[in-house]
């Protein structure tokens, strides 16, 4: 085999991205609360670009459907070239405000102005701020610590408390935590220290099980829940199973005393540690606002953007970097960081227009659903909103992902509104969401004694004119509705 080296030349074609393009993508993907917190930085990190005051809510008049968007230089296609002179870039910069003419004479360089008296907006925004949550782990080592124990135990406690998990249950068997190597404590000591675990609150924290944990609330509890005990210490399996009547003839009792004890153990906390720690659930703030007309069947869609801040770029810096007196090195630095910022708020306004676009395309094609409800969602293709706002499929999927819609029918998933479907006998398209919104309403409007099983809500479907719907497909929705099956929703 001869190995040898050899240069030849070739022509090909290569599609670049450049730089705010990427950026343009990356700001119309962004949620309105993240959008917020990138603004922040690029506030702080680049100096030429400055925020104006917010624009008042009430005076902007709201887009509505028969409105159309205006032209305006930031609907122009970008740029992919860029030349070394900056032309393109700068070009924008030309048609800033003259209003500041003479503000270099008269001014002169910014000065920050210090006035003892005024207060420091970080420090009272740090005082202001709430206290980070106590995790479980601590609130329950700061009660270990008062009680009143030998050495060992207190040292198993500890331990035991290590390996308690957010939901407040042991996650390791006592035998593991013992170290025939170690004399801190032993086994017995184990066994002490956890039942003086499973006294702290939230009550039912430290239990190894379900069963466990549901015994520990009932004998701590004010009331006398001596037969739920039972019910739980006895036949827990069988009352998983919804086994009823096997239980209640070997309790010797009626079902009616079953269902009783089964609705005041509902009230029973089967995840006490999530009671303290902190809170994971994300606020949800919807992008897009569409709401009706009063006494019209019009809609108008705005953004929910008024908290949002305007950007701009600072006509002092914009100035200076074309000044001959300025030094190369600054004048750099102000290109720069001017180019930056023109290209965040091009992007920003982007974002708004292309996203108010898809929300009135979505409004078209979906407007059964906003004026009669989620049984009226039909299929939808991202392709075919794409083709209606006239820009690229990969587009419509980034304007959409993770962003919210309030509409008169609650707050929801942009994306709720682009899923397939099927057509009834009627030859009427239906989404899955929408065949999934009836499936729940068979499964409500059911005889509870005698509940409908997967092949008899399918003959439901296909009564109500949902053809050539497979049993596993009911199934498979009513496992996404979280809906148990027949015989564990049977009532006796």
């Amino acid at each position: 085999m001869k190995l040898e080296m050899s240069t030849q030349m070739r022509m090909e074609q290569r599609m670049t991205l450049a730089p705010h393009m990427i950026q343009s993508m990356e700001i119309l993907q962004l949620p309105i609360l993240v959008l917020q917190e990138r603004i922040e930085q690029e506030l702080n990190s680049n100096p030429v670009l400055e925020m104006t005051e917010p624009a008042n809510p009430e005076d902007e008049d709201t887009d509505s459907v028969e409105q159309q968007p205006q032209e305006d230089i930031n609907e122009k296609d970008l740029v992919l070239d860029t030349d070394n002179n900056k032309v393109e870039d700068f070009a924008r910069l030309e048609s800033l405000s003259d209003g500041f003419k003479n503000y270099m004479n008269e001014a002169g360089p910014f000065r920050t102005r210090v006035y003892s008296d005024e207060p420091d907006k970080k420090l009272e925004a740090i005082k202001n701020a709430a206290a980070f949550p106590q995790s479980l782990h601590e609130y329950l080592t700061e009660q270990w610590r008062l009680m009143d124990a030998e050495t060992a135990v207190k040292k198993a406690g500890d331990m035991i408390i290590d390996y308690i998990d957010d939901r407040g249950y042991l996650t390791v068997r006592l035998e593991q935590l013992h170290n025939k190597d170690r004399g801190d404590f032993t086994i017995d000591d184990l066994k002490e220290s956890l039942e003086l675990v499973q006294k702290l609150e939230p009550t039912g924290v430290g239990a190894r099980d379900l069963r466990e944990c549901l015994l520990i609330q009932m004998a701590q509890s004010s009331e006398d829940m001596s037969f739920e005990s039972r019910l739980i210490a006895e036949h827990m399996g069988e009352l998983l199973e919804n086994h009823l009547p096997d239980i209640a003839k070997k309790m010797n009792c009626g079902i009616d005393a079953i269902n009783r004890a089964i609705e005041r153990m509902s009230k029973l906390d089967t995840s006490p540690g999530l009671q303290v720690g902190r809170d994971q659930n994300h606020p949800i703030t919807p992008d897009v606002i569409v709401e009706s007309l009063d006494n019209s069947s019009q809609y108008s869609v705005c953004l929910a953007d008024y908290n949002l801040p305007r950007l701009r770029v600072n006509d002092y810096y914009a100035k200076m970097a074309k000044d001959a007196e300025v030094t190369e090195k600054t004048k750099k630095f102000l290109q720069t960081n001017l180019r930056s910022a023109q290209w965040i708020i091009d992007a920003i306004e982007q974002r708004k227009n292309t996203l108010l676009k898809v929300t009135k395309a979505v409004l078209k094609f979906q407007r059964d659903f906003f004026e009669k409800g989620q049984l009226y969602l039909r299929p939808l293709p991202m392709s075919k909103v794409a083709d209606d706002v006239g820009v690229h499929l990969a587009t419509v999927s980034r304007a959409v992902a993770g962003k919210y819609i309030q509409c008169p029918w609650g707050i929801l998933p942009l994306r709720k509104f682009f899923s397939g479907g099927t057509e009834d006998v009627n030859g009427a398209s239906l989404s899955w969401e929408a065949i999934r919104a009836k499936l729940q309403q068979i499964i409500d409007a059911e005889d509870k004694t005698k509940p409908l099983n997967d092949e008899q809500i399918r003959k439901k479907l296909t009564e109500l004119g949902i053809k050539k719907l497979a049993r596993r497909t009911v199934a498979k929705y009513r496992k996404l509705l979280n809906i148990p099956a027949a015989r564990f929703r049977k009532k006796y």
